[in-house]
């Protein structure tokens, strides 16, 4: 079975940045959790909270 195209993938908007970003593979278990599109937007936003 094929996997599904990629527009069909569920998507999310960062927080940091503001981008949409789409479901990845290594999300699958803990996509409820996942808020921020990249590292780079997680490191940045945790040095904007200090």
């Amino acid at each position: 079975m094929p996997s599904p195209a990629k527009r069909d993938l569920p998507t999310k908007i960062c927080v940091a940045c503001g981008r949409p970003f789409a479901w990845r593979k290594k999300w699958a278990r803990c996509w409820e959790q996942v808020r921020y599109c990249s590292q780079r937007c997680r490191s940045d936003r945790d040095s904007q909270r200090r």
